[in-house]
């Protein structure tokens, strides 16, 4: 806890800290002082790893998406991300908001317009500016927003929250290789890949910051006539920063959070005027027919590496893409998890992987088309060409041909700048969790962050710096692919492991209950139909009665030499067995709060609280009540969770 630190740095983890902070300076001082030839290298590297890794790179993506379905249509699926009990910690549409502006909201606002066009003037295969060239821009520009990046993200972001909320993990990358590597996460090991993680990050924003400014700056040449220059945008870096820095002073509810929100209606705001204000009834055919065939040719295109018709159009593009959003997944991945606790992994899935997308190929179709619709239909070549001049002023450039332009051009400029906002506050959020000891942070540690990387897009801007910090991070991305992938293993070992244990607890043998004095009829729903209890009804059964029965049941496991101990805890006694190198049995009797049901409404007036003991195992909360049990009910039922542990770990002892 904060109150527990004994100086402003105590919360810091050195070895990720300080290694980060060192190689991003080392970094700074060779694009300085050789920007040339740090380029030329940079670039030259990245040209080797197309060349020989892009088979890597596709199939790995293509594992990630097949992975990802077939865990959400398992019994996989079904586990929560977190204690059985738990509850998601965001209502969904805060939830959709926060995954959008965090993932590639900024992205969509730069390319939304750029991207088909570049395509239809400039194909994969078959003739440019024609038809079926149109038809292809956007089936590819679908496919590269589409399923397949926010898949890359989905791993990541299920990895992280599984191990950290269900397994009580830290919420570090280092976590999610716990399956494979145990305990040396906490080691070299670990810290080696956080680091990698958080020089990743911090690349990966600055480098959005730094190439980011200049749609900014091509909005505000377009609105206002401000001079497009590197002083102009490093003023920009500058004041995005510090609207980034006040959101990290409000922290993740009351700054991102709300940031996130307002991001999405503008952006709908947005949407729904091109459409309104373009050929809508084209906006709707178009996209449902883009939508089709993305759809159709799905498979075809997560495996066309154009080893028949090499162009080097995969290379700067599908590749690249891939490269991209890999590199931005330790990110974007710990952001969506930090997000998502209390969901459970079926819902994350979906969630994660269909909502964002679904809304990103309505947002490509309708601002993709309505640009292809005024070049094809409009004879709109100035839009054709400012692209191909400077893509950044492609969005300013196709709202110039549409009603009410200077206001809208005025809320894409906006857009953009909370865009950024939101990815430069949740970015430091994420490099904060990564290289300190615990999320609770002194503001310093987020500001930090916040201002580093902020120096960072500064200082490469006037060096010239930005494509060599571009390829780094995309370089970054192969070493980290090979991390994914023994991610997608451990994730897949420790989800396996989980179900066992599920469909113990649901289909083992339980030995029929034999009660002394079996109750009546009567007095079985009197019992179930009991009146609400107070909390202090609650707490003294338990140190009674439950105590008694935890007492008398050590007592017996000692005789069969087992260690046994009964722990006090804040709210109830928990029971703990240890069984040495396999999974300890934990049994919990705990005074929980809970809503009377609706047919008790005049109870619940008379009685101001209504608390019940609620069994909890080490799964979490089982749902339901033990309170006027008697001891034998209680002993009994503590023999009938014990049986099924222990058949669980016979399950898990029998060769595969």
């Amino acid at each position: 806890m904060s109150s527990k630190q004994t100086s402003w740095y105590s919360n810091v983890n050195p070895n990720v800290f300080l290694s980060t902070v060192i190689l991003i300076g080392v970094f700074l001082v060779i694009v300085i002082l050789a920007p040339n030839s740090f380029d030329l290298i940079t670039k030259q590297l990245n040209q080797w790893v197309t060349d020989s890794f892009s088979w890597f790179y596709v199939l790995s993506v293509a594992v990630f998406l097949i992975l990802l379905i077939y865990i959400a249509m398992s019994d996989m699926g079904k586990i929560k991300l977190g204690p059985e009990h738990s509850q998601p910690s965001y209502r969904n549409t805060s939830w959709f908001a926060m995954l959008f502006t965090a993932g590639m909201g900024i992205g969509l606002m730069f390319f939304g317009v750029a991207e088909p066009i570049m395509h239809y003037v400039s194909p994969p295969v078959g003739d440019p500016e024609t038809i079926n060239a149109a038809q292809q821009s956007m089936r590819v520009t679908f496919f590269h927003w589409g399923l397949h990046a926010w898949a890359i993200y989905t791993i990541v972001g299920l990895s992280l929250a599984y191990f950290a909320y269900r397994h009580n993990l830290p919420l570090k990358i280092r976590s999610a290789l716990y399956p494979l590597i145990g305990q040396k996460i906490y080691g070299p090991i670990g810290d080696a890949v956080d680091t990698f993680a958080t020089i990743g990050t911090v690349f990966g924003v600055a480098t959005t910051l730094g190439f980011g400014v200049t749609q900014i700056n091509s909005g505000l040449n377009y609105l206002f006539g401000v001079e497009q220059s590197a002083h102009t945008q490093v003023i920009l870096i500058i004041v995005v920063s510090t609207m980034a820095s006040l959101s990290v002073f409000l922290g993740l509810d009351k700054g991102i959070k709300r940031l996130s929100e307002l991001n999405l209606v503008l952006a709908l705001v947005l949407l729904l005027f091109v459409f309104f204000a373009g050929p809508s009834i084209y906006l709707l055919q178009t996209t449902i027919q883009n939508s089709g065939q993305y759809m159709s040719n799905l498979f075809s295109m997560t495996f066309n590496l154009y080893a028949y018709q090499p162009n080097g159009w995969i290379g700067g593009w599908t590749i690249m893409y891939w490269a991209w959003w890999i590199s931005w997944s330790p990110f974007v991945g710990m952001f969506i998890a930090r997000v998502s606790e209390g969901r459970s992994i079926r819902e994350f899935i979906v969630g994660v992987l269909l909502i964002p997308s679904g809304f990103t190929l309505i947002w490509m179709g309708f601002m993709g088309n309505a640009a292809l619709y005024s070049i094809l239909h409009e004879a709109n070549t100035g839009l054709m060409a400012a692209v191909q001049r400077d893509s950044s002023v492609a969005l300013f450039e196709f709202l110039h041909s549409l009603p009410f332009s200077g206001a809208m051009s005025v809320l894409a400029t906006l857009l953009v700048m909370l865009f950024f906002v939101t990815s430069a506050d949740s970015g430091a959020l994420v490099t904060d969790y990564l290289t300190a000891k615990s999320e609770h942070s002194p503001i310093w540690q987020r500001l930090f962050w916040t201002v580093l990387m902020a120096l960072l897009a500064i200082v490469l801007l006037l060096a010239g710096g930005l494509s060599a910090l571009q390829s780094a991070t995309m370089l970054s991305a192969l070493p980290f692919t090979f991390i994914m992938l023994f991610i997608c293993w451990g994730l897949l070992r420790a989800l396996r492991l989980d179900v066992v244990k599920m469909h113990a607890l649901q289909d083992a043998r339980i030995t029929p209950r034999a009660i002394k004095n079996p109750r009546s009829w009567q007095q079985r729903l009197g019992l179930i139909m009991h009146y609400p209890h107070s909390k202090a009804e609650v707490e003294q059964f338990i140190q009674e009665q439950v105590l008694q029965s935890f007492n008398s049941i050590q007592r017996e496991f000692k005789r069969r030499e087992l260690t046994v101990a009964i722990v006090q805890l804040e709210e109830g006694l928990e029971l703990r067995v240890d069984h040495h190198n396999e999974i300890n049995f934990i049994y919990q009797v705990i005074s929980r709060d809970i809503v009377p049901p609706s047919f008790m409404a005049d109870l619940q007036a008379e009685h101001a609280e209504y608390y019940q003991a609620e069994v909890f195992l080490k799964e979490g909360g089982q749902n339901y009540d033990v309170m006027e049990w008697t001891q034998d009910d209680l002993l009994q039922d503590i023999i009938d969770q014990y049986e099924r542990h222990l058949h669980f770990l016979n399950l898990v002892r029998l060769p595969e």
